[in-house]
């Protein structure tokens, strides 16, 4: 595998968190809109936890410590 830059990595996730929070919402209407706003929720949240992940790599396997406290 080519090197890979574990933080770069974690960083996208932060960037996509930050993205999904300040992109608007298309002109969308009743469930559709909650249907679009519910996803951009989830991918928040799952950017984010990667986003605020301590790493180390044990054992030639990159983990990722993820902080459920908040």
């Amino acid at each position: 595998m080519a090197s890979f830059d574990v933080s770069a990595f974690i960083a996208r996730f932060a960037e996509r968190a930050d993205a999904v929070q300040s992109r608007g919402i298309p002109p969308l209407e009743g469930e559709a809109r909650r249907a679009y706003i519910a996803v951009a929720q989830q991918d928040f949240t799952d950017f984010s936890l990667i986003a605020d992940a301590e790493w180390s790599v044990e054992e030639n396997e990159l983990v990722l410590r993820i902080p459920l406290d908040g």
